[in-house]
C-alpha cells in the first residue's frame, strides 16, 4: 500500500547540461582514493602502513569506537601515500592499482541468515559505512538498532543522476539489500519515488512505498523522514541511497565487495554530458575529458551543484557520491549587478529576477556568490524554500553560537547539512548554512552523543 506524499515549499533549479542517457565505460583509474573527510562520527585507526600491498576489499583501517567496522580498499595494488593533518588525523589514503586485479571473498548470506550474520558481513566487508543514521548525519552504530529505514528514489537535486536509468538491470542486488536491511530494524523499510513515475522499487518486497511530487528538496531523505516518521530526541533512523544499495546487494549475493558505481558528468561546462561506468575513489580526470570541457576556467564538485564539494580535475570521485558537476568558475565581477533586472539567474523572489515567469526554463549559472558575507537579515524567505516544520533561521544561530539547549529545541536531531542546501543558495547574506549545520551536529554529538 502506497502512500502520497506532496511537497509545496521548495525551488526547483533548471541547468543546463542534463547526462544523456548512454553509459560509457571510463577509463580504468592508475590511482584510487579514500576520503576520510567524508566519514562523519568516526576515530579511524590504520590496519597497513604505507607500502603495503593490498588487495579489493581488503581493510585498510578501522573505527577506534567500533572496532568490528572496516573501511577496505576498492581495488588492489599498493597503499602509496597516507596524508596526515593536524594532530596527525588521517586525511586521505592512496592505492596504486595493479593491472591483474584480486578481491578477498566472503560467505554470500542466505535468505535464513540471522541480522547477527548479516550485520557481521557488513561490517567485515566495509559496506557498512554505505549505512548512515539520523541524528547526527554519521555512519550507523551498528549497536542501536533503528526505529526504521529509509531509502529515497526520488531524485530533485539540480542534474542529479537518473537513479531509473542507473539502476538499470540491478533489480536482483537491489531486491537483496532490501531483504537484508529489513532484518535489521524492528520497524519498516521506507522506500520514497516520484509520483507517477515507473519506478524499479514499485514491484519490490518487503517495502513501505511512497509516491512524492514536489519541488526540491522534495527528493531528500530528510525531507521524507519528516513527513513520514520524525526523529525524537532517542530515537535512530538508517538511510541509505538506491546506489549503495546495490553494492550490499551484490554483497549478499556473491560475498564480494565491488565498488562499481555509474555516474553521471554533467554540468554546462562539460561538451558531451553523459553517463560513465567506473568505481568510487577513481580519478575525476578519467572520465571528465572523455566528455570535454568547454573551457579552461571551470569548477569541478563531487555530487550536485548544491551539496557537492570542490575538487580538482585530477581529484577522485567521492565515496557516496554518483554525480560529477562542472559549471564556469564564477571568479568575474559583475559591475552594479545589484541595481539592473537580471534575466539569467534563478532567484526565490521577484524584486529585478525574473526566472519566475519562466519557471522550465534551463541556466547556464556560475560559481558566483553574487555578494559577500553579511550578518544575517531578517527576511522570511528560508521558510519559503524550507518543508520542514523546523524554524531554519533560529537553528542556524543556535548552531552558531553554540547553545546545545536550543539545538535540540529547534530540531537539530532531525536535519543534516544538505537539508539547508537550498536556503544557502537563496540567502541573501550567503552565510554558509550547511557548515554551520554540520559544526553544530559535530558539536551536538560530541557532548550528547
Amino acid at each position: 500500500m502506497s502512500k502520497d506524499i506532496r511537497i509545496k515549499k521548495g525551488l526547483n533549479i533548471n541547468l543546463i547540461g542534463e547526462a544523456e542517457k548512454s553509459i560509457s565505460k571510463a577509463v580504468v583509474s592508475n590511482v584510487y582514493a579514500i576520503n576520510l573527510l567524508e566519514f562523519h562520527g568516526i576515530t579511524p585507526k590504520m590496519l597497513v602502513k604505507q607500502g603495503a600491498e593490498v588487495k579489493a576489499g581488503e581493510p585498510l583501517f578501522y573505527n577506534k569506537d567500533v572496532e568490528d567496522m572496516l573501511f577496505v580498499s576498492p581495488v588492489s595494488g599498493e597503499l602509496i601515500e597516507v596524508e596526515r593533518g593536524a594532530r596527525r588525523r588521517i586525511l586521505s589514503l592512496k592505492i596504486l592499482a595493479d593491472k591483474n586485479q584480486e578481491s578477498i571473498a566472503h560467505a554470500p548470506v542466505s535468505s535464513s541468515s540471522s541480522a547477527e550474520d548479516i550485520k557481521a558481513l557488513l561490517l567485515k566487508s566495509g559496506c557498512w559505512p554505505f549505512i548512515k543514521q539520523r541524528p547526527y548525519d554519521i555512519i550507523a552504530n551498528p549497536e542501536v538498532a533503528p526505529k526504521a529505514i529509509f531509502v529515497s528514489a526520488y531524485v530533485t537535486s539540480p542534474l542529479a543522476a537518473n537513479l531509473e536509468f542507473s539502476l538499470k538491470g540491478k533489480d536482483k542486488e537491489i531486491q537483496a539489500a532490501l531483504n537484508a536491511l529489513n532484518k535489521l530494524t524492528p520497524g519498516k523499510v521506507h522506500v520514497s519515488i516520484g509520483k507517477g513515475e515507473n519506478s524499479i522499487f514499485s514491484g519490490m518486497e518487503g517495502i513501505e512505498l511512497h509516491k512524492v511530487s514536489g519541488p526540491h528538496p522534495a527528493g531528500l531523505v530528510g525531507t521524507q523522514i519528516n513527513r513520514i516518521d520524525p526523529i525524537n530526541k532517542g530515537e535512530v533512523a538508517w538511510t541509505i541511497t538506491p546506489q549503495d544499495l546495490v553494492v550490499i546487494g551484490e554483497l549478499m549475493l556473491t560475498g564480494k565487495y565491488n565498488p562499481e558505481r555509474v555516474i553521471a558528468l554533467v554540468g554546462s561546462s562539460v561538451k558531451a554530458p553523459k553517463y560513465y561506468t567506473t568505481k568510487i575513489g577513481s580519478e575525476v580526470s578519467t572520465f571528465l575529458y572523455a566528455s570535454g570541457v568547454n573551457s579552461k576556467n571551470f569548477r569541478v564538485i563531487n555530487g550536485d551543484v548544491l551539496t557537492g564539494i570542490k575538487t580538482q580535475p585530477d581529484g577522485h570521485l567521492g565515496f557516496y557520491n554518483n554525480t560529477v558537476s562542472v559549471i564556469p568558475e564564477g571568479d568575474d565581477y559583475e559591475f552594479f549587478g545589484w541595481n539592473k533586472p537580471v534575466f539569467n539567474k534563478i532567484s526565490s523572489t521577484r524584486s529585478l529576477t525574473f526566472s519566475w515567469l519562466q519557471p522550465k526554463k534551463k541556466y547556464d549559472l556560475d560559481t558566483n556568490t553574487n555578494g559577500e558575507y553579511r550578518n544575517f537579515v531578517l527576511t522570511g524567505f528560508y521558510e519559503e524554500v524550507f518543508p520542514l516544520d523546523i524554524y531554519p533561521l533560529q537553528l542556524l544561530k543556535a548552531c552558531m553560537v553554540q547553545d546545545i539547549d536550543e539545538m535540540e529545541q529547534l530540531g537539530l536531531y532531525e536535519v543534516a547539512p544538505e537539508d539547508f542546501a537550498l536556503t544557502e543558495f537563496i540567502c541573501v547574506s550567503k552565510q554558509p548554512h550547511q557548515q554551520i549545520i554540520r559544526e553544530g551536529l559535530d558539536l551536538l554529538y560530541k557532548e550528547i552523543g
